[in-house]
């Protein structure tokens, strides 16, 4: 019970705190994560460490980081190359997705 409240939090607050007024669609997040698998691994599990676990991190850093990347305020050519290809719907719904998986949020509970 716990983890679904707060996963409709994260979706709320990821909703309220982007300038996107898009509908979150899990699905499309899950579908359009396969390309993000060969760096960060299945669900966004990396276990190479050259890339980081996104899976369970906060679905409003996801979208911070990735319009970053988009608008290039932050440098990293693969990741700008792949933000560049995602409209503010995939963005949304990778933050989702990624936010929804068991990783980040479970080390400190």
């Amino acid at each position: 019970m716990k983890r679904l409240i707060n996963r409709l939090l994260i979706l709320s607050a990821l909703m309220v705190s982007t300038n996107v007024l898009a509908t979150v669609d899990v699905t499309n997040g899950q579908v359009k994560s396969a390309s993000c698998a060969a760096c960060h691994g299945v669900g966004g599990d990396s276990t190479n460490p050259m890339f980081p676990k996104i899976a369970g991190q906060h679905a409003d850093y996801i979208v911070h980081a990735l319009q970053a990347y988009k608008t290039a305020k932050r440098i990293n050519p693969m990741m700008q190359a792949t933000a560049a290809a995602l409209s503010d719907d995939d963005i949304v719904d990778l933050a989702a997705y990624f936010s929804a998986q068991d990783g980040l949020k479970t080390l400190g509970q």
